[in-house]
């Protein structure tokens, strides 16, 4: 009988494997940290794009909806995929993100909702090829530039987390003291329990801060219940809830974006992977995690949504914890699923003030930064490496840190969309190019740090393509 029954500790072992099912008490507050470290960045574009394109409320909820259910889609493929092809099969949280945010406000604004839906159907099926064809392309995405690229969003995600502890920018008690003592209050307990706790406590500390958060945030009149009584218990997104239009100008524009976006996503993947399972990801799970994005955009075009891509904050979360198991991720994509079919769950979480998101989620972001530079060295840092991560940086970094420096006088519109609204897209690009024309170096130690596949995920990866 004892060998029956497996006992806690195996139990709980099955976190930090691909396979296997937790128990229930360790599985529930895995999944919800992620879920609230990354509940804010699902539906703020979503709010941010209703405001561009000056929609109702009706509007605005519908919206919301879509994005919670497309983000819970998009994260169950990546843990199951479709066909074994679409979908990576590895650890990863996927959501609607600011990653496209800049691009969809400049085409919302100058075109429309409608044409804006258009270019994100293509865009999506700009993705899917690449894709298909990432196998071709890949000798363009070495460690050396996804370690810069990774270094990178974690740097820029620095002022996202600031500005969720000061209030949230443009909220009316911006940089307040009491934004800040309940935003401090809170990293300070998430880094005692990762630090000092142990078990559960330790590898949830960000969902629990959280819990503690709110309630020292209730004093402050930071927590309103009353948009959750008014809330209804269940409602469906509706089909084609607007006209698709088709603009070359807005398609080619977002097409670019989108690849763009995807080597964020090769990033986010190689970051998680390296961070927790020790090894990179392969072409075929690269290729997957980027198909599985462009469908869920073509569909997301269909329900009058915004596409989808990896979280930066959930990567360092999977970074810190090494917790892998698929089932940790399937369970937050099914509170993302019941949060958009039922709007009384999803004000709920909308009552979690943004302090409190900031002072949960600053920590982890130094996380994938270190975890970038540990891929970055790997085949040794050497002068050209130097070269390549040293400008990608100064470039991506820079101009994003100047507003308007690709908007002057006779500067296509375009330009600015694409390479002036976030430091990640020029210092991809800037990589890329630097690490072509540069000669290579006579002696490298390719693959010397990472190892290779596991078995169980060699065995995990051979059932997604049966």
């Amino acid at each position: 009988m004892a060998e029956q029954v497996k006992t806690e500790q195996e139990l709980d072992e099955a976190l930090f494997r691909r396979r296997g099912v937790p128990p229930l008490g360790s599985l529930v507050p895995m999944s919800l940290q992620h879920v609230l470290a990354s509940f804010a960045g699902v539906i703020t574009p979503a709010m941010m794009i209703a405001t561009t394109c000056g929609f109702t409320q009706e509007q605005e909820t519908a919206i919301i909806q879509v994005a919670l259910i497309l983000s819970a889609i998009d994260t169950l493929l990546q843990q199951f995929p479709l066909f074994g092809r679409f979908g990576a099969g590895l650890p990863i949280l996927t959501g609607v993100s600011f990653a496209f945010l800049p691009a969809f406000q400049a085409v919302g604004a100058e075109f429309g909702f409608s044409v804006l839906l258009g270019a994100e159907l293509v865009g999506g099926i700009v993705a899917i090829l690449f894709g298909i064809f990432y196998d071709k392309v890949r000798g363009l995405f070495p460690p050396l530039v996804t370690g810069t690229v990774i270094f990178t969003i974690g740097v820029s995600l620095y002022p996202t987390a600031i500005r969720y502890m000061a209030g949230g920018a443009g909220t009316p008690g911006f940089g307040g003291v009491s934004n800040w003592i309940v935003g401090l209050i809170t990293f300070a307990v998430v880094f005692a329990l990762a630090n000092f706790a142990h078990g559960v406590l330790k590898l949830g500390s960000i969902f629990f801060g959280i819990i503690i958060g709110c309630i020292i945030a209730i004093p402050f009149g930071m927590v309103d219940p009353s948009e959750v009584m008014g809330a209804s218990w269940f409602s469906l997104p509706q089909f084609m809830p607007y006209a698709i239009e088709f603009n070359p100008a807005a398609c080619i524009t977002l097409g670019v974006v989108y690849i763009m976006v995807n080597v964020q996503l090769i990033g986010d993947l190689s970051a998680a992977s390296a961070g927790s399972m020790d090894r990179m990801p392969t072409e075929r799970e690269i290729g997957g995690a980027i198909k599985a994005q462009g469908l869920v955009s073509i569909i997301s075009s269909f329900f009058g949504g915004l596409p989808t891509s990896a979280f930066g904050q959930n990567v360092g979360i999977i970074v810190s914890t090494k917790v892998i198991n698929r089932w940790v991720f399937a369970g937050a994509a099914f509170v993302f699923m019941a949060a958009g079919l039922c709007p009384k769950l999803s004000a709920l979480l909308l009552m979690i003030p943004q302090p409190v998101i900031g002072g949960a989620t600053i920590s982890v972001f130094g996380t994938i930064t270190l975890n970038g530079i540990r891929i970055l060295v790997k085949d040794g840092l050497t002068p050209r490496a130097c070269t390549v991560f040293g400008i990608s940086v100064a470039f991506g970094i820079g101009i994003a840190q100047v507003s308007g420096s690709l908007a002057g006088p006779g500067m296509p519109a375009w330009i600015s969309t694409i390479f002036g609204t976030s430091a990640i897209t020029p210092c991809a690009v800037m990589a890329i190019i630097l690490n072509s024309v540069l000669p290579p170096e006579e002696h490298t130690t390719e693959g010397r740090n990472l190892k290779p596949l596991q078995n169980d995920d060699a065995d995990e990866e051979g059932e997604a393509g049966e």
